[in-house]
């Protein structure tokens, strides 16, 4: 019995290893969808500073603007610009840690700090998982083992400590 347990555990830590080793690879998805939506965001967010300058004002001030229109379609658009420029600096903040990342699993836990909730849904639900041939992959392959296989054991001796007080227990009680 003592040997499914420790065969479960062992099977129980490469599927760990396996889970977490995608960890680096996804982190890459994520980054070159959060570069594509921050790409678009400069873009869009450009555009609305030629119109500021052709009109004379600055892009705060096109913004003011559109917000304070009695016409609700263009108040609407004042406010989605207030918050594609908000959301600009919050992807650009995260692309810059990113690229400061330098440890083998620091793009994984920079993107995890502070995820775009819409890029890493649309990175998910394109992920193929990948081999892991790189010092990133292997490394959370083996954390990712280890924490799933230290679990397992350290979950299974509780269990066996537990199965083994028992039956003194009951019999100091009879």
């Amino acid at each position: 019995m003592f040997r499914v347990f420790r065969t479960f555990g062992l099977a129980l830590g490469l599927l760990g290893g396996v889970v977490a080793a995608q960890a680096p690879e996804f982190a890459q998805q994520y980054a070159q969808r959060l570069g594509g939506a921050a790409d678009e965001l400069r873009r869009q967010v450009a555009v609305l500073e030629l119109d500021a300058q052709a009109t004379g004002t600055t892009r705060e001030g096109a913004v003011d603007r559109l917000r304070a229109s009695p016409d609700q379609l263009v108040a609407r658009r004042g406010e989605a610009a207030q918050a594609d420029i908000a959301r600009l600096a919050r992807l650009s903040a995260q692309q810059q840690a990113l690229a400061a990342a330098t440890s083998p699993l620091g793009r994984v836990v920079a993107m995890l700090r502070d995820p775009d909730l819409p890029v890493a849904e649309a990175a998910y639900r394109e992920f193929r998982p990948a081999v892991p041939t790189s010092a990133d992959g292997l490394a959370a392959g083996l954390i990712g083992f280890f924490v799933a296989w230290g679990s397992w054991r350290v979950a299974s001796d509780f269990g066996r400590r537990a199965v083994r007080r028992r039956p003194r227990e009951s019999a100091t009680a009879a």
